[in-house]
């Protein structure tokens, strides 16, 4: 039972671009997962110090959130 017509052609065009968009997220998800294992645990370690104290310099300031 064919349907004729182009209508079956639309479904595997949706199909391929769905495949290609789950292939695409896959790939930026390794390469993000790349980058991110790249640091070592003394870098994640610096940077994370870092950052706790460039917001304890704000909290201390009156710049951070406010409970209110």
């Amino acid at each position: 039972m064919s349907r004729g017509g182009r209508g079956g052609s639309v479904w595997k065009l949706l199909g391929l671009a769905g495949v290609v968009g789950i292939a695409a997220t896959g790939a930026a998800v390794a390469r993000a997962e790349r980058r991110r294992r790249a640091y070592t645990p003394e870098e994640i370690r610096e940077r994370l110090q870092a950052r706790h104290a460039e917001t304890e310099g704000q909290n201390a300031l009156g710049d951070g959130p406010r409970d209110e």
